[in-house]
């Protein structure tokens, strides 16, 4: 039986969470000088920073499934 669309979405949302979370877990220090750092991107950078982000998750996604 296949699992409801709104299951893995939810599944695939606390995964990301989880991912999230290690790295300000373990190394806190460094989590707040790179946020610091982040925020001093200009808009053009940061847009372009998540278009590579996106698209890699979408080549990922389809090379997965």
């Amino acid at each position: 039986m296949d699992t409801p669309l709104w299951h893995q979405v939810l599944v695939a949302f606390s995964l990301v969470l989880v991912i999230e979370g290690i790295v300000p877990f373990l190394y806190p220090r460094r989590w707040r000088r790179l946020v610091a750092q982040l925020a001093m991107i200009d808009d053009r950078n940061m847009r372009m920073i998540g278009l590579v982000s996106m698209l890699s998750g979408l080549g990922l996604l389809y090379l997965v499934t």
